[in-house]
């Protein structure tokens, strides 16, 4: 089971908003720090109302390499949908991920209409933007 399978069939025992909510932030907390040092403007995520960070890491085949990312956020729910992201997408080829559109995970999970709209949109940026860096890779 993927980490991503495992979130989702953890939401599906969540009925309440309430409860999803806590288990976004307690996937937040579960993510691991993002060093100082790497919380550059170049990593900054443009587009989240919390600050967002997200690094790139490619291996493999560079026609289409396998890519990882870390990220982090000072917001906890922020930090939690960071989590669910990098689950998502986080050890897949390029041409995968660039094909992939996590919103339709979170609307499987039910998150996408509990977001408050610069939530949302910051979420749209994080993806925009890992998806965008995934179809540099497999052009390249």
């Amino acid at each position: 089971m993927t980490p991503l399978d495992k979130i989702i069939e953890d939401f599906s025992f969540l009925d309440e908003w309430e409860d999803r909510y806590r288990f976004v932030i307690e996937l937040g907390k579960a993510l691991p720090d993002l060093p100082e040092e790497k919380r550059t403007l170049e990593n900054k995520v443009q587009g989240c109302a919390s600050q967002v960070w997200l690094v790139t890491h490619a291996s493999g085949d560079p026609d289409n390499p396998i890519l990882t990312f870390e990220g982090d956020s000072d917001a906890h729910i922020v930090r939690g949908l960071v989590a669910i992201v990098l689950a998502t997408y986080s050890g897949k080829p390029a041409s995968e991920i660039a094909a992939l559109d996590a919103l339709d995970v979170f609307g499987k999970i039910g998150l996408v209409e509990h977001l408050s709209s610069q939530r949302a949109n910051g979420l749209r940026s994080m993806i925009k933007r890992i998806r965008e860096e995934a179809r540099v890779r497999t052009a390249a």
